[in-house]
């Protein structure tokens, strides 16, 4: 089978945050945590819970820090655990649970409160984008599909590989003009002008279609455009889970390489070389990693 070759190489984004890092917890008072950090290296803390975000300092090996909440935000592979958590310190930047040794039952981050008149108004934290968006470098991109990829398999079965690997495909790296523009990540079209129970409206764009004997043009279609990512990727989930025609994919859920070729022979795209090109992205970015044993 392709994904026993393990030839793939890992997303820059999904990385480390930093050397060997182990955050190691103890007893704390009230509502907050202090955390030893023992590291082999220094733990960058950032001003957002995602790696691409301004590293706010350095926190030495061995240095306690306290943090007082939790939010949800970059998917990090660490050497503790894989989580999107991440630990907002007293002073207000973040660090990834992903290397916290323990798991303290911290309480969420509150909303910030609305701003007054009668106090300046704090400049927020900067929030990780719920989705991918057309603006991200590929390493981000993946960074931020993979949590909505993840609720997909939960909801629907689909392989979060599948699921990763057609964003990919679909979007461009999420840099498509409908994608970009109408958060559509994976060419879910319009059908009689109906934009279905999860997308906001139709537009026409133009596509490449494929015939049997393999010849492509470009032709117009009219897509779905969706409020928010999310939706989209929910809307794709459902869509494989309840048409008949990709019912033989769930045959295979153990099995993302020939999910692909099942949903593809499903007809979900016209292009003859769509299921070599799935699989190709799931073993270069190793998507596999990401699926979950449900």
């Amino acid at each position: 089978m392709l994904r026993s070759l393990k030839q793939y190489v890992l997303v820059p984004a999904l990385a480390l945050a930093a050397t060997a890092t182990t955050l190691v917890v103890t007893t704390a008072p009230a509502d907050a945590a202090v955390i030893s950090v023992r590291v082999n290296g220094a733990l960058a803390a950032r001003n957002g819970a995602a790696n691409w975000f301004t590293q706010t300092r350095k926190i030495k090996n061995k240095q306690k820090v306290t943090v007082t909440c939790k939010v949800s935000g970059q998917y990090l592979r660490g050497n503790v655990r894989r989580t999107a958590q991440w630990d907002r310190t007293a002073i207000g930047d973040f660090i990834s649970h992903a290397y916290v040794s323990g798991n303290p039952k911290l309480p969420n981050c509150a909303p910030a409160p609305a701003p007054t008149t009668a106090a300046p108004v704090a400049t927020p934290v900067a929030a990780v984008p719920m989705g991918p968006t057309g603006t991200m470098t590929n390493a981000q991109f993946l960074a931020a599909s993979i949590p909505a990829a993840q609720r997909s398999q939960r909801d629907t079965r689909v392989p979060t590989s599948v699921t990763l690997a057609q964003a990919i495909l679909e979007s461009g790296w999420g840099r498509s003009s409908l994608s970009a523009n109408d958060r559509n990540f994976f060419g879910m079209k319009c059908f009689n002008n109906a934009p279905g129970a999860y997308a906001a409206g139709c537009k026409s764009y133009s596509t490449q279609e494929c015939n049997a004997a393999g010849v492509c043009s470009t032709t117009v279609a009219t897509f779905r455009t969706y409020a928010t990512a999310t939706a989209s990727f929910t809307d794709h989930g459902m869509a494989l889970k309840n048409l008949s025609r990709y019912a033989a994919a769930f045959n295979y859920l153990n099995d993302p390489n020939q999910f692909v070729a099942e949903v593809h022979k499903g007809g979900y795209a016209t292009d003859p070389l769509y299921t070599t090109k799935l699989v190709a992205l799931m073993q270069k970015y190793n998507l596999y990693q990401y699926d979950l044993a449900l």
